[in-house]
């Protein structure tokens, strides 16, 4: 694996005031062992197929939806396919697969480390969460006829630490903040410690755009972009009328990536209850969203993706916290499927403007990061063996 970045230096060790995830950790997980990315504000895996892209940002996600409150059987439906293929039974039959994470953010670098059994039963066996040396939570299957682990708290008050059962098949982390009063220092030191990892576990977005469904008539509703995209022209007539800046900038990013003129994006009502896209070719002709190719669907929405921001896309953020002390990651699967060398180096450069701003950050899976590698700010994770 090789990393190349050309972020800017930082100039002083300033703690960043959004939590954001640094570093990707798969100790064991599919075709990963003993795996230590970097994330940057925008980060691109690359890689022949086999090598991992899907597997990394599967992992990311299933610690995001883990950190929103998920149950263990909802995020991993099928556990055994993350288990290492080489990997051996134990004396109990036990296999499993371990990840993990760390966020920083205004109390520092905050790691997370998960271990999952996958047989014979899925449950979370193991997870620490620990800041700047010291354990902050720790749990461990003590009896694996009961459907709880052991957990021990950071208290740093007349006990160094507190104890308790927790369930197996959520993430500890996550339920904190119901079972520590905060009274202590200690209390309150992990309280703010797990606040900081839900805060940038929930702000995911995963999206995969699926041409073939964004080419109907979509129905009018709440308008937050679904993760295919399903409802994009949906979407695009409230994004229109409720902010006319960015939809303004839309309509530039299409212009550089569909084929042919393109002076404006629309969306109109068909008296159903329905509403369909349209580009403004300019000169009276309007082409329906459903005539353009895989690809200018794929860009179009990406584009939309990284315009918007948590009001519109389909994502939980954490409600208790302001959205300016937030930063919403997407995470983009096969980037650049369908894309062509000047689409996916335009949808990149838009990425980098946006990334660059701060309140939006992108890890994407790219086939060929080649063209994009002298993009600043960009962080190339090459999976290439």
């Amino acid at each position: 694996m090789t990393v190349s970045s050309l972020a800017a230096p930082a100039q002083a060790e300033a703690r960043p005031d959004r939590p954001g995830a640094t570093e990707l950790r798969l100790a064991a997980f599919a075709a990963h062992r003993r795996a230590r990315f970097p994330l940057g504000t925008l980060t691109l895996f690359t890689g022949p197929s086999g090598s991992g892209k899907t597997g990394a940002l599967r992992a990311y996600e299933a610690l995001a939806r883990l950190g929103g409150g998920a149950v263990l059987g909802e995020v991993f439906p099928d556990p055994v396919a993350c288990v290492p293929e080489r990997a051996r039974p134990d004396a109990q039959r036990r296999r499993g697969f371990r990840i993990g994470c760390t966020v920083d953010g205004p109390e520092g670098p905050v790691r997370l480390e998960v271990a999952v059994q996958a047989e014979p039963e899925l449950r979370i066996v193991g997870e620490r969460l620990t800041a700047g040396g010291v354990t902050l939570l720790e749990t461990a299957l003590r009896d694996p006829g009961r459907r709880v682990v052991q957990a021990a708290w950071h208290t740093a008050g007349s006990s160094p630490v507190t104890r308790g059962p927790l369930p197996d098949d959520r993430l500890g982390t996550a339920l904190l903040p119901l079972r520590v009063a905060g009274r202590t220092d200690g209390e309150r030191r992990v309280l703010a410690a797990a606040e900081q990892m839900v805060v940038a576990l929930r702000s995911v977005y995963a999206c995969d755009p699926s041409p073939r469904r964004m080419r109907a008539a979509t129905p009018l509703g709440a308008g937050r972009l679904l993760r295919g995209c399903d409802n994009l022209a949906e979407v695009l007539w409230r994004t229109r009328s409720e902010c006319g800046h960015r939809y303004a900038h839309l309509v530039t990013a299409v212009r550089a990536g569909c084929a042919g003129p393109v002076t404006d994006v629309l969306a109109e009502p068909l008296g159903d209850g329905t509403v369909r896209a349209l580009l403004d070719r300019g000169d009276g002709v309007r082409t329906h969203l459903g005539l353009l190719g895989d690809g200018e669907l794929r860009y179009l929405a990406l584009a939309l993706v990284l315009l918007t921001g948590p009001g519109v896309l389909e994502v939980d953020p954490a409600g208790e916290v302001p959205a300016a002390l937030q930063t919403l990651t997407v995470l983009a699967d096969g980037l650049d499927r369908g894309l062509d060398v000047r689409q996916a180096g335009e949808l990149v450069r838009l990425a980098a403007r946006m990334c660059e701003r701060g309140h939006i950050r992108l890890v994407g899976a790219v086939g060929d990061a080649v063209p994009v590698r002298e993009e600043p700010g960009v962080t190339v994770v090459d999976l290439t063996p």
